[in-house]
């Protein structure tokens, strides 16, 4: 199998100099015999005004590298290097909001240290003030295997001399690449030994444009610019592990998303916001309506439900729902076309049926006059072994007003007439002697919303809410489970 070809986007701009170094490495790191061989990469560079790590300064920061996450993507970018360690303080959220995988720096210093210095346990750390008091390398170099060293301040308040030497005034940051700077880093780093450690490792990525300049230390000293660039051209970084995401056509109707939506998090065990389903909602009520279409002359909804559906597709939803009966008719017309699977919402539903009513021969179905002239609960059900059973004309005609009438359930409406109108309908497919009846519009549960219901004649029949088997299904498949 030929595997697909990488691409990069470097941010820049956050260290102009350091992203400069590391784009440079990149390239050399690239296991290339000619210039056709080298990897696609983009290196995109602003000057970004907001230095500093104030909390404006950091929220100006994660919004930068976002956008500029957003451009990567477009661009088709499939992997972003982002060469500054303090935007790792916070690449957990810029990861799980992204679409792309961004190579953690961190790890590849860790690997780098385990694979190359494998006796390495006493690690010291050259970094700002900030990141330690952070503690970002103690993060990612964690007790008991490691323990991080940072030079000893002169005296309490003093700034620590890695942040004079990157930001000073006089700093590298500045341009200025000998002189003060690096004395300042040749003391740090002779602090650092006399502390016993095994490794020093730039936690500024500037450092290292001058780590030659400080001399030998009798200690290894890493280019920390060079070991993200091996370690992004190697590749041996795992693909993001995003969060599922269930794609839903909303607006068909609007009522009924809702109630889907509200079902989904009933449905979701979760015992704190971050533990619910990531859905993308796509409302769009302007989508023509399906039943017109199928028993009228009414404009055809197809181009409209697959641009919705391509919508999610863009969107990275991993499955799409579409609570919606009758829409299922269009389906099989579009599914061929999308790049993600549309759950059926009619066969999740036959499937359950035919799970937990294993003697069942006959089902009830009241739905749309669209959704039972196009016949697709009929196929399904007998692709199970169940024959369908509709209301007679006279009482459909009740079900139709009881959804579309002027005082049905899609003009607002849920006591009064409608309750009437769907009430009889019951009625009669009971005496028609069904146990078990689908609510095959989703606006009917909002009118039927209990899970049995007693007959005029005192029977009691079971009802069967679609919209909450798909939600349900839903929920299955974004936490990897079994629906039933």
């Amino acid at each position: 199998m030929v595997q697909a070809r990488r691409s990069f986007g470097i941010v820049g701009g956050l260290g102009p100099l350091a992203g400069a170094d590391v784009f440079f490495k990149l390239v050399k790191a690239t296991p290339a015999r000619s210039d056709a061989e080298h990897f696609d990469i983009v290196f995109e560079q602003h000057p970004f005004r907001n230095p500093g790590a104030s909390r404006a300064a950091t929220t100006a920061r994660k919004l930068y590298i976002f956008d500029m996450i957003r451009d990567f993507e477009r661009r088709g970018v499939t992997t972003v290097v982002l060469p500054c360690f303090l935007s790792h303080t916070f690449i957990d959220e810029l990861q799980e909001n992204a679409s792309l995988k961004i190579v953690d720096m961190l790890d590849g210093l860790c690997e780098h240290v385990r694979h190359c210095l494998p006796g390495a346990r006493r690690i010291g750390v050259l970094t700002s003030d900030y990141l330690r008091n952070e503690r970002l390398f103690e993060h990612y170099f964690a007790a008991p295997e490691f323990e991080v060293f940072h030079p000893r301040q002169q005296a309490a308040g003093d700034v620590d001399p890695v942040t004079r030497a990157v930001y000073g005034e006089e700093g590298i940051k500045s341009g200025i690449l000998s002189g003060r700077p690096v004395d300042l880093l040749r003391e740090a780093c002779e602090d650092l030994v006399s502390q016993g450690v095994d490794v020093i490792l730039p936690g500024l990525t500037e450092i290292n444009l001058v780590a030659e300049q400080i001399g030998p230390l009798g200690v290894p000293l890493i280019d920390s610019n060079l070991v993200y660039a091996q370690y992004v051209a190697a590749g041996r970084y795992g693909s993001r592990g995003r969060e599922f995401k269930v794609g839903v056509v909303g607006g068909v109707g609007p009522a009924a998303t809702v109630d889907f939506m509200q079902k989904v998090v009933r449905n979701t065990p979760a015992t704190r916001d971050q533990d619910h389903i990531k859905l993308l909602v796509e409302q769009n009520p302007q989508i023509p309506d399906r039943t017109e279409n199928l028993v009228g002359d009414g404009p055809d909804p197809t181009v409209s439900l697959y641009a919705t559906c391509k919508k999610l597709e863009e969107g990275d939803a991993d499955i799409i729902a579409i609570p919606c009966n009758t829409a299922h008719a269009f389906v099989e017309r579009i599914q061929p076309y999308l790049n993600v699977p549309i759950v059926n919402m009619l066969t999740v539903t036959v499937e359950y049926l035919r799970t937990m009513f294993p003697a069942l021969r006959t089902v009830g179905l009241l739905a749309t006059t669209g959704t039972i002239t196009s016949g697709v609960y009929r196929k399904a059900l007998e692709l199970c072994g169940l024959t369908q059973v509709v209301p007679k004309e006279d009482l459909q005609a009740r079900v139709m007003n009881a959804i579309y009438g002027q005082y049905g359930v899609k003009a607002g409406f849920t006591t009064g007439e409608c309750i009437e109108d769907i009430t009889a309908a019951v009625d009669d497919l009971v005496e028609q002697g069904v146990e078990v009846i689908l609510l095959g519009c989703t606006e009917l549960p909002l009118l039927l919303s209990q899970s049995t219901f007693g007959s005029a004649s005192g029977q009691i029949v079971h009802l069967v809410d679609p919209t909450d088997i798909l939600a349900r299904r839903c929920v299955a498949h974004a936490r990897g489970e079994i629906f039933f």
